[in-house]
């Protein structure tokens, strides 16, 4: 088994992960599980959907929808 070395930096405290075991984003999910946490890398759709979640409920209710075009092809 693997091990890591967890640290304090200010008043937060870190793991410093193997190298093998970087990660490619700059943010991941934690959860807390029955035997410890696990890390997950956060994907695109979840910033997405964060940034979603933050707009109000009456965002875009006003907008003028042109009617949709019918093509031939």
């Amino acid at each position: 088994m693997v091990t890591a070395k967890v640290f304090t930096t200010g008043r937060s405290q870190a793991v410093r992960l193997p190298k093998k075991f970087r990660f490619s984003t700059s943010e991941v999910n934690v959860q807390a599980t029955p035997d410890g946490l696990l890390l997950t890398e956060k994907g695109p759709w979840e910033l997405f959907n964060e940034g979603i979640e933050e707009l109000s409920d009456d965002f875009m209710s006003t907008r003028i929808q042109p009617p949709l075009e019918t093509r031939t092809f």
